[in-house]
């Protein structure tokens, strides 16, 4: 009887498709954990801005009357969520660079 995954188990399928931390990959796991801790933080700055934005918007298009305040509120959601992805996707864009520099 002829096994196709025999020497194989789950780790080496999940182990191919993780991300090896590119150019970081030499990091200790604190220096892991303090990148990690950074990014979240940054995230959570920008979601925050961007509800402030929400807010900001909200308020001003429909309390105040103010289309300053609310056009300013639209480029702070922008940004904010902007700002989430750019962070959201460095991980992705730093292993393709150092991918293709290998």
């Amino acid at each position: 009887m002829f096994l196709a995954a025999e020497k194989g188990d789950i780790t080496t399928i999940i182990g191919g498709i993780a991300p090896d931390w590119g150019p970081f990959g030499s990091l200790g796991q604190e220096a892991r954990v303090m990148i990690e801790v950074v990014m979240a933080v940054a995230i959570l700055l920008c979601l925050g801005i961007a509800i402030w934005g929400a807010a900001k918007q909200r308020i001003g298009a429909t309390a105040l009357r103010d289309t300053f305040s609310a056009e300013q509120g639209k480029g702070l959601i922008v940004a904010g969520l902007t700002g989430v992805f750019i962070i959201g996707s460095l991980g992705t864009l730093f292993t393709i660079v150092y991918g293709m520099a290998v």
